[in-house]
């Protein structure tokens, strides 16, 4: 993010205030993004939606302990977005399809990148919660 594509300058180019004003937080673009992407369906569905489109019980097969009403809303929220595209073919019984947009397409880039931090990372992270919690247990114990 920079400026001179959205008016907000990168986070790691601007001091914050401290403290961070709440509303400021709450507005915050990427604020936005992370609470879409951040739940516990959106990832894996624009992964998924990533590789080909789908079709709704196609997809709904293919992810392991989401409801369909979940699936829905994950699906509504992408295509609110602008991530995700619904289309209905005139069949009988109707179908529908869904498939990343162009914008949609552009998120799969940063997910790899996180996705390769977290994988290159995800050795530290434990030790770090694992030394945590037994710091924690000792003076739980003590």
């Amino acid at each position: 993010m920079s400026a001179t594509n959205t008016g907000v300058p990168s986070p790691l180019d601007t001091a914050l205030p401290t403290p961070v004003p709440s509303g400021e937080h709450e507005q915050c673009p990427v604020t936005d993004v992370l609470r879409r992407i951040g739940d516990k369906w959106t990832v894996l569905v624009v992964v998924l939606l990533g590789q080909r489109p789908y079709r709704f019980n196609e997809l709904h097969r293919g992810i392991e302990g989401i409801s369909q009403r979940m699936l829905t809303r994950t699906l509504r929220g992408l295509e609110a977005d602008g991530l995700v595209r619904r289309e209905v073919f005139a069949t009988v019984p109707p179908s529908v399809e869904y498939s990343l947009t162009p914008m949609g397409a552009t998120l799969l880039e940063p997910l790899s990148a996180l996705a390769d931090w977290a994988i290159e990372n995800q050795p530290a992270i434990a030790a770090s919660r694992r030394a945590t919690s037994a710091r924690t247990n000792n003076l739980s114990a003590g």
